[in-house]
């Protein structure tokens, strides 16, 4: 059985580690934290936690005294390098949700997060834990890097057209929809219900989202050239989910039939990566309470582009669904262990 922490559990991804390591046969949380609801019971917050029912919020110092085999950070950017450094000096095995350890360099990580990198000592070790693109080399892992879940989305979309140099790598873009669950428990403003209703909204547009070095850095290592995309998040009138919308300049002229062969091909062996078939877009109410990512293709043979779709549930296969997925790979158990509920409909 293998032995859990949750650092910064009573956050929106922190309960989906309680609800996913609470039914995976072969997990156990034995210590959860949260600053403010230290000493209350997991399900006196979420309700829905009936299998966490006894599970009680501890400070992160009781935490960390606990014998563990694995410790998932779900912390605020920038608040998981003051205990993650502490946690990999103690021979932990940690799974970071944060930022803080996606991108090869501290000035970039400065750069686009607006804050000093207090551990770019780590950056080299940190394994990026996209399991499509990293399966390899994250059993061995000490500390796993979760992928964010935009760059989760836009990835696992690009990957088999670069790797194959079927796409031009300069003039991508990336338009994604996300739901207000992203945006984390605190109010705010911007996710009242009298105005995320029936309404959709652009954000940090022109370049200036924190995930656009992330997605380049990556798709440039598929692409073997570097990779520019332009990319603009939109917040939805829903409470999870990520659907993003693709445009690549095809390297040269492609059928749609051709284009699903090469995804097919490239996504047989990934169990929660479904590739459907030509004519067919994803639905986030396909995915929505899953750990599966969902694409759909199309061929814009006039404008030269492929155009490609895909959805996730952006707190499971774009948070807390692909850490426990990396957390399997890290102890050589099934990757599709306690994950392999499908999708809420309707």
């Amino acid at each position: 059985m293998i032995k859990a922490i949750i650092i910064g559990a009573s956050g929106y991804t922190g309960a989906e580690l309680l609800r996913l390591l609470g039914q995976h046969p072969n997990a156990a949380v034995v210590a959860a934290t949260s600053e403010t609801y230290a000493g209350q019971a997991a399900s006196t917050l979420y309700p829905h936690l009936t299998r966490s029912a006894d599970q009680k919020f501890v400070t992160p110092e009781q935490a960390v005294e606990t014998g563990a085999d694995i410790v998932f950070t779900a912390l605020p950017h920038g608040r998981s390098m003051t205990v993650v450094g502490d946690l990999i000096a103690d021979k932990r095995r940690v799974i970071d949700l944060s930022g803080d350890f996606r991108l090869a360099a501290g000035e970039v990580y400065t750069e686009w997060y607006k804050m000093p990198h207090t551990l770019p000592g780590l950056l080299d070790s940190a394994v990026y834990g996209l399991p499509e693109l990293n399966k390899r080399i994250i059993p061995e892992a000490g500390l796993v890097s979760n992928p964010g879940c935009y760059p989760t989305s836009a990835i696992l979309a690009l990957l088999p057209a670069l790797e194959k140099n079927l796409v031009t790598p300069e003039g991508i873009v990336v338009d994604s929809l996300s739901g207000v669950s992203g945006a984390g428990r605190a109010a705010d403003e911007n996710t009242h219900f009298c105005v995320r209703s029936e309404s959709v909204a652009a954000y940090k547009a022109g370049g200036g989202h924190q995930h656009i070095p992330e997605m380049e850095q990556y798709l440039s290592i598929a692409a073997d050239a570097r990779v520019t995309i332009s990319f603009t998040p939109h917040l939805g009138p829903f409470s999870r989910g990520i659907y993003t919308t693709v445009y690549a300049n095809l390297a040269g002229p492609k059928s749609i039939d051709q284009m699903l062969e090469v995804y097919g091909e490239r996504y047989a062996d990934e169990p929660f990566v479904k590739v459907l078939p030509a004519g067919v877009m994803p639905e986030l109410k396909a995915v929505r309470g899953s750990n599966f990512c969902h694409i759909g293709l199309a061929v814009d043979a006039r404008a030269g582009r492929l155009v490609v779709v895909s959805a996730i549930d952006n707190l499971i296969k774009g948070a807390s669904g692909q850490a426990v997925q990396n957390m399997n790979i890290m102890f050589g158990l099934p990757e599709t262990m306690g994950l392999e509920q499908g999708a809420i409909w309707p």
